[in-house]
């Protein structure tokens, strides 16, 4: 009994200080393969609470512009996401300032979706042992749940594994962000409430209110983009075609590509991960190097990694 509420007390603690007594945990070495899984139910009730507020859609109603909201912020952190957890923080495929990379990692905390370091050091961990058993969330390992949304869960990858991100864990401003992970989708949410307060006052036409603007503006848009990022881990594994001969069985798929903007050319990332863009030729959709050329027009973003002509050629499957 006492064990138990130790358990459950920690596991509320970590909800606002997510570094909190992971120097304890117990996990798998990388070099080994995981062990049996163990849900920290902790971290379960938060998760499934986010998913049941959608449904105060039906109290809070609807607007256009809640729904604008919504999609703007789904668009904004989802490229925060894939340009700045993915392509920037785990594999490096372009420089920015250090300012531009605080805003980037700020953007893409307030995504709910852990901190940055924790982030890219388990998809480094990923990439080195891509559908082998020690792989944390391969489809072809442990199913569609466990790729998808159970390995989050999971109490051994629980804790932010700084030995694999030594080049940004130097940086007290990131260290911040990745332990108190909470902070920037508080601030998000609750800036998302006063605009609509403010809306609600100052443009009474618009017909949306603060909790209206707060179900749909922070909580319907963030579901949606766990749920498209956690797509890439689930199915671009096992839908979709392949062009390269890599080492597993990553694909490329169009719908992925578009929901993620960009992120579902995976057999593509997968044969070369130093890239900065996913889509390797024009047609291949790819709205996050759009924006990141955007950015490197402006001097905001340099040094975008491209493709070699080497790897577009080397170990394409024949068709």
């Amino acid at each position: 009994m006492q064990a138990a509420l130790k358990r459950s007390s920690l596991a509320v603690i970590r909800w606002f200080d997510s570094w909190n007594g992971t120097a304890n945990d117990s996990s798998p070495a990388v070099e080994e393969a995981p062990t049996e899984a163990k849900i920290d139910w902790g971290r379960v009730v938060p998760f499934l609470a986010m998913h049941a507020a959608c449904l105060f859609v039906f109290v809070v109603g609807f607007s256009w512009v809640a729904l604008g909201v919504a999609v703007g912020l789904y668009v904004l952190r989802m490229f925060a996401i894939t340009a700045g957890y993915h392509r920037y923080f785990s594999h490096r495929a372009f420089r920015t300032s250090r300012f531009g990379q605080f805003c980037l990692a700020a953007l893409g905390a307030s995504a709910a979706q852990r901190g940055p370091l924790w982030w890219a050091a388990h998809h480094r961990h990923h990439h080195e042992f891509s559908d082998e058993p020690e792989d944390i969330h391969s489809p072809t390992q442990k199913g569609f749940f466990w790729s998808h949304v159970g390995w989050v869960l999971d109490r051994s990858n629980f804790a932010t594994r700084l030995e694999r991100v030594k080049d940004f864990s130097k940086f007290p401003e990131l260290r911040f962000l990745d332990r108190f992970d909470i902070v920037a989708p508080t601030l998000l949410g609750v800036s998302v409430f006063l605009l609509g307060m403010a809306l609600e006052k100052w443009a009474p036409g618009l017909g949306t209110n603060g909790w209206q603007m707060l179900v749909w503006g922070f909580v319907v848009s963030t579901i949606a983009l766990y749920h498209g990022t956690f797509t890439v881990n689930s199915l671009a594994h096992v839908f979709g075609s392949r062009r390269f001969a890599t080492k597993d069985t990553s694909r490329n798929s169009f719908l992925i590509a578009l929901i993620t903007l960009g992120e579902g050319w995976h057999n593509n990332h997968h044969h070369y991960p130093a890239s900065a863009r996913q889509g390797f030729y024009w047609w291949e959709f790819d709205v996050s190097y759009y924006v990141l050329k955007a950015l490197a027009a402006v001097g905001l973003v340099w040094d975008l990694r491209p493709v070699p002509e080497r790897a577009l050629a080397a170990r394409r499957i024949q068709s």
